[in-house]
């Protein structure tokens, strides 16, 4: 089942203006169909935002969600993941009513526990 996480290295941007300023690494509107049409079950990433936010189109998004592909952004860590032989998490917290929410995402590699999302108490 195919679950790409992308690690873009933006995370090491976290915390600083850098971050939410606009030129984050995002995902194309190609990129996501090829993923959908592809069958991915959920798709991670390391970058502020799946999407461009300069123009307010938000067609990964659309396009991911619209086939029932779960988004989890704002990862960290990815890169002290190996390629292949672990695996990961997104385990939402209980709420009711929302679009968004925070999860507590995690891999687990073979002898070793990842933390891979701050939490939403943090963000702030």
């Amino acid at each position: 089942m195919l679950k790409p996480l992308f690690r873009t290295a933006w995370d090491i941007r976290w915390r600083t203006e850098d971050y939410s300023n606009g030129r984050h690494p995002y995902l194309s509107a190609d990129a996501a169909a090829f993923l959908a049409k592809a069958g991915a079950a959920l798709l991670g990433i390391d970058s502020y935002n799946i999407d461009d936010t300069v123009d307010g189109r938000r067609p990964a998004h659309s396009i991911l969600l619209a086939a029932g592909i779960p988004i989890v952004e704002h990862l960290c860590g990815l890169r002290e993941l190996p390629s292949t032989g672990f695996r990961f998490f997104a385990v939402p917290a209980k709420v009711k009513g929302l679009g968004t929410f925070p999860v507590r995402a995690f891999a687990v590699v073979p002898e070793r526990l990842i933390s891979l999302k701050r939490l939403r108490t943090q963000q702030r």
